[in-house]
């Protein structure tokens, strides 16, 4: 090809570039747009992009990337062997992706009890935090999901919450010179996980403010706060000065945004527009079975993406 024609060539694919920049909010992604960043970090986890992408965790990783994704969770970090997490480090490294929140009580939250006093269950939760903190140094994450267990079923609510912000305080002691930051995670009682302690973000938000510690923050799961609370951006603004962390997932079914009633494209722009440059989780399933539903959900996020 001669410079003229390469130049020619190069002036319409600028031009193309910049017209889907510009495409508004709302419209449906075009094939050739696939691979445009966005605005917000979203981030995928391990199995979300599989059909596309393949079984390896590393093919997913850089299929991620290349659709423009520079970011990624992971629950299940603390059980991958050793030389998989330093091999998924190295990677997101090299892609310049950023780990979002790993799991710091993977396999026991469910079984300990921030909210009551028994000290052997504490010292699991202690210990769990101790171990977790090679692990985030591996794969460069800084944000550990918390959920604080199961409430006490004899105990006063008052005296479970005293309870919970003692070992709160206890985990921060534990973390905090390793510049990691617990994002506590209130579910919803009604439909996923009844019996919890910790399920409202006006809950999260007394318990961190009584913590009173910048290594205990609160991850605001938008599908879980819709079913527990509701009034989302009011609360969201309420609680702003705690949050660290958002996860996606719309109601009912827990999909991608765009198949339930909350309104993403005016809940992912408010905070945008607040100045929440962190990253947002995408901690949900798919609506649609296969590649096509894999599919749909990189392009409900190009829909519901600020711009």
């Amino acid at each position: 090809m001669n410079r003229r024609n390469f130049l020619s060539v190069g002036g319409a694919a600028l031009t193309f570039s910049r017209t889907l920049a510009a495409k508004p909010q709302g419209a449906p992604a075009a094939a050739a747009d696939v691979r445009r960043s966005f605005t917000l970090k979203y981030a995928p986890h391990f199995g979300m992009f599989q059909r596309l992408a393949g079984k390896d965790p590393i093919d997913q990783l850089s299929f991620a990337a290349d659709e423009g994704f520079v970011a990624w969770e992971d629950n299940e970090m603390k059980d991958r062997p050793r030389e998989q997490q330093e091999l998924i480090g190295r990677t997101m490294q090299r892609l310049g992706m950023e780990m979002g929140v790993i799991s710091a009580l993977r396999g026991i939250w469910n079984t300990v009890n921030f909210a009551g006093g028994e000290e052997a269950r504490r010292q699991r939760v202690l210990k769990a935090m101790e171990e977790i903190i090679p692990v985030a140094k591996r794969v460069n994450a800084t944000l550990l999901t918390v959920v604080p267990g199961m409430a006490h079923p004899k105990l006063p609510e008052d005296y479970q919450t005293a309870a919970c912000i003692e070992l709160l305080k206890r985990c921060c002691d534990l973390i905090a010179p390793h510049d990691l930051v617990m994002a506590l995670e209130p579910l919803n009682r009604q439909i996923n996980h009844p019996g919890v302690f910790l399920h409202t973000a006006p809950q999260a938000y007394l318990v961190c403010r009584a913590v009173n510690h910048s290594a205990c923050k609160i991850l605001f799961d938008i599908y879980h706060q819709q079913i527990s609370a509701g009034n989302l951006l009011p609360n969201i603004d309420q609680c702003w000065s705690e949050i660290a962390y958002f996860q996606c997932g719309d109601n009912p079914g827990r999909y991608e945004p765009g198949t339930g009633e909350i309104n993403y494209g005016n809940v992912l722009r408010h905070i945008h527009e607040k100045g929440y440059r962190g990253i947002v989780g995408m901690e949900h399933g798919a609506s649609q079975p296969g590649r096509h539903g894999e599919r749909a959900i990189i392009d409900a996020y190009r829909r519901v993406d600020p711009v």
